[in-house]
């Protein structure tokens, strides 16, 4: 499993089907979250999850796919694009410097 403490994250990434609607909504919804520690947060189709991001985010149906893609990056499954708590404790580890596994 890889991890990452979370001063160290600045990019991260929610890794989706096609790109479109929900996986979008979320991106947005996560900027205003995680931009006020300086980590910017975009979105990639499953099969070309950048190399330089520090944490991928994916609905848990693709979260096999985005571990093969993503290497020793940390991989985060939530299940609902609203209110999941993964979201929460990606947030969580940033503010407190916690490790985020995945």
């Amino acid at each position: 499993m890889a991890s990452i403490q979370g001063s160290q994250i600045k990019k991260v990434v929610v890794a989706c089907e096609a790109g479109m609607g929900s996986s979008v909504l979320l991106t947005s919804q996560l900027k205003k979250r995680l931009g006020g520690y300086g980590i910017s947060v975009g979105h990639s189709p499953v099969n070309q999850i950048p190399d330089d991001a520090d944490v991928v985010l994916c609905h848990q149906g693709l979260s096999s796919r985005a571990r093969d893609q993503a290497g020793d990056t940390p991989v985060l499954a939530f299940n609902a694009y609203l209110g999941d708590p993964v979201f929460d404790r990606l947030e969580e580890a940033v503010k407190n410097d916690d490790t985020v596994e995945g």
